[in-house]
């Protein structure tokens, strides 16, 4: 079971009470955007085994949508951080850093 903290009301939540929302920190474009750039958002999505980043939203708690850093392979989170972030705080980078050596957040916003 995942247990995240909102990082607005600040609840532990398991993901029971949340929603997922798919990979965080993507290129959405508007109006005018081509047929390429429309498929790559709808459809291409990285699966990472490993370190990945997510959108979740507090649905029995706030309601407010947040992101959050995990492993996919042993489900370990390494924190939470608000939505409208372009990219994780010093402090989650820092923590997959020290359990990933050699992980870079640069291999993600790319």
């Amino acid at each position: 079971m995942l247990i995240f903290t909102c990082p607005y009301c600040g609840a532990e939540a398991e993901e029971t009470e949340l929603t997922p929302g798919g990979e965080a920190h993507l290129t959405r474009h508007g109006p005018g955007s081509s047929d390429d750039e429309l498929q790559d958002y709808l459809f291409s999505r990285e699966n990472p085994k490993g370190v990945h980043f997510e959108r979740w939203r507090h649905s029995y708690g706030c309601g407010k949508w947040f992101h959050a850093a995990r492993c996919t392979a042993t489900l370990e989170v390494f924190g939470t951080y608000p939505a409208q972030t372009s990219e994780p705080p010093q402090e989650i980078k820092d923590a997959i850093s020290a359990k990933r050596p050699g992980w870079s957040w640069r291999e993600f916003s790319a």
